[in-house]
């Protein structure tokens, strides 16, 4: 029985393992290269990738005969996505948000050192041909991570550089400890944070914190888009203004008290 338990255990690993190989930089896969990817042999490989085939967890395409991940997955990435709570507080609401700011409207959760979407909505001034959910990003060099970041015990932000995760991915990115922290106060003092170019040349965002119904800070939403959309101060402040209120009302769907919440401070000049 021990040993038909590790071997179920063994198969359904190696399963797994098949279907992480497949990433927005490699959606489509040969057996092949399956095999380099895992370690695994061809028969083995050919046999799983038959039943995940066929379970319509992997699809192969008729004429290049390469894989990718077939449908099952995506109705299981939207059941687990509609079983989130904050999610389903959030989504219009984001949705309403990116219509009248023109620009993207992002939702995310801290998850494991970095920010975790839940979704993303485009505006006319920020189109997208695909979605976000699901993807990753880094804390000190997006709005939302630093909103997650400013939440966290001054411990954690130290452990966080300590670590070597404040790398560089621009020149502007806030690769210093120091630096981060003033960012963070700042952040904490007006009730959002930004980001200028810090991720990637040419973008900029503006995020603010949603609560939960204890007053963590369980998500974050942003607005982003070109760099050209936020540089002018008094649309940052319009922006932001925007996106406090719209992370509030997330916060009292969640059954946050606003009373209780730090007042945003927008700068006037």
């Amino acid at each position: 029985m021990a040993a038909e338990h590790g071997a179920g255990t063994q198969a359904v690993e190696r399963a797994m393992s098949l279907l992480a190989c497949f990433t927005d930089e490699t959606s489509e896969l040969r057996i092949s290269e399956l095999c380099a990817q895992t370690n695994l042999g061809q028969s083995t490989v050919s046999r799983m990738v038959s039943s995940l085939d066929r379970m319509g967890f992997l699809a192969q395409d008729a004429r290049t005969g390469l894989y990718r991940l077939g449908p099952t997955v995506v109705t299981l990435g939207s059941v687990a996505l509609n079983s989130s709570s904050i999610f389903r507080a959030a989504r219009q609401i984001a949705q309403n948000l990116a219509h009248v700011a023109d620009l993207g409207a992002n939702l995310a959760e801290f998850r494991d050192d970095q920010l975790f979407y839940l979704g993303n909505f485009e505006g006319s001034k920020s189109p997208k041909s695909f979605t976000m959910a699901g993807r990753t990003a880094p804390l000190h060099a997006t709005g939302m991570g630093k909103t997650f970041l400013s939440a966290q015990p001054a411990e954690y932000v130290r452990e966080f550089y300590a670590k070597g995760l404040g790398i560089a991915y621009t020149p502007h990115t806030i690769t210093e400890l120091s630096a981060m922290e003033s960012a963070l106060a700042e952040a904490r003092s007006r009730g959002y944070a930004t980001e200028i170019e810090e991720l990637a040349f040419g973008r900029a965002c503006v995020a603010a914190p949603i609560r939960g119904r204890g007053g963590d800070v369980v998500a974050a939403l942003s607005v982003s888009g070109p760099l050209s959309e936020l540089d002018d101060p008094q649309r940052l402040r319009e922006l932001a203004l925007m996106v406090v209120e719209a992370a509030d009302e997330v916060s009292v769907a969640l059954g946050f008290t606003m009373a209780r919440a730090p007042q945003p401070r927008v700068p006037m000049g």
